[in-house]
C-alpha cells in the first residue's frame, strides 16, 4: 500500500512542475552562429545563454543577441538599429528595444551572457540577431514557438 500512495504523490507532484528549455548558442570569429534554430513550447520558462568563442577584440568582433518579437525580421531590426545609432559599443540602441522580447550584453571574446525569459503565448516563428555593426546580415536566426 506504501508503494501505491507513493507513487499517485510522485505523479501528481510532476504534474506541477514548469517546463524550462536551455538554449546555449555560440558567436564566432566568422560572424556566424552556431544554432540556427531552436524549439520553445508558448508559456514555458526559457534561458537563454550566448558564448562568443572568438579570438577577436570585442571592439572589432562583439556579439549580443536579440530576440525579436512576431513579424519583426532581424534584417529589418538590424537597419532599423543601425539607423538609430548602433555602434560597436552600443550596438542596441534603447530606442529599438520596444521591437525585442530579450537581450543579451555586448560580448568579447571568452564571455557569455545569460537572459531568461518566458517564451510568448502566441505559436509561430521569432526572429533572432546580433545587432553589433555589420553582422546582422549573416548572424541570425529562429525561434519556433509551438
Amino acid at each position: 500500500m506504501k508503494k501505491i500512495i507513493l507513487s499517485s504523490f510522485l505523479f501528481v507532484t510532476v504534474g506541477f512542475i514548469v517546463s524550462a528549455a536551455e538554449i546555449v548558442i555560440n558567436g564566432n570569429d566568422t560572424m556566424q552562429f552556431d544554432v540556427k534554430a531552436f524549439d520553445v513550447k508558448a508559456g514555458e520558462k526559457v534561458s537563454l545563454t550566448l558564448k562568443n568563442s572568438g579570438k577577436l577584440p570585442k571592439i572589432a568582433m562583439g556579439h549580443n543577441i536579440v530576440l525579436l518579437k512576431k513579424g519583426v525580421t532581424a534584417i529589418g531590426f538590424g537597419q532599423k538599429a543601425l539607423g538609430a545609432g548602433a555602434n560597436a559599443t552600443n550596438p542596441l540602441p534603447d530606442s529599438v528595444k520596444a521591437d525585442a522580447i530579450a537581450w543579451s550584453k555586448l560580448l568579447g571574446p571568452g564571455e557569455s551572457d545569460t537572459v531568461s525569459f518566458t517564451a510568448p503565448k502566441e505559436p509561430g516563428i521569432y526572429e533572432y540577431v546580433c545587432t553589433f555593426p555589420g553582422h546582422f546580415a549573416m548572424m541570425r536566426g529562429t525561434m519556433t514557438v509551438k
